[in-house]
């Protein structure tokens, strides 16, 4: 059975950083693409950074996220990561970790992805 879980989220000040984590079980995220999405109160939800099966090796970034946030891949521990620099207050969201069994170009639009986490809520406020 295929599953994603988020974890990591929680309150950090403007300017500071945090680390989610998107561990993978009933596939290896290397075979996947794995996306990460949020959704702010009242607004939709929107891609965030995603990066395609390895042997694709394409990443997407948000604009309003590019130089600040980072998508990996731990092949070891089966995770993908989302390392989030430089926050601020409207980064303060739900963040969403989803997964998709496709080839080709990362595609970072949610109506791609098949499998979703629960997600962690991310707050950014002084």
């Amino acid at each position: 059975q295929v599953q994603v879980v988020e974890s990591g989220g929680g309150l950090v000040q403007p300017g500071g950083s945090l680390r989610l984590s998107c561990a993978a079980s009933g596939f290896t995220v290397t075979d996947y693409g794995i996306g990460w999405f949020r959704q702010a109160p009242g607004k939709q939800r929107a891609g965030v950074a995603c990066i395609s099966r390895s042997s694709d090796g394409s990443t997407y970034y948000a604009s309003s996220v590019k130089g600040r946030f980072l998508i990996s891949r731990d092949n070891a521990k089966n995770t993908v990561y989302l390392q989030m620099n430089s926050l601020k207050p409207e980064d303060t969201a739900i963040y969403y970790c989803a997964a998709v069994d496709a080839y080709g170009k990362v595609q970072c639009d949610a109506g791609w992805y098949d499998y979703w986490g629960q997600g962690t809520q991310v707050t950014v406020s002084s």
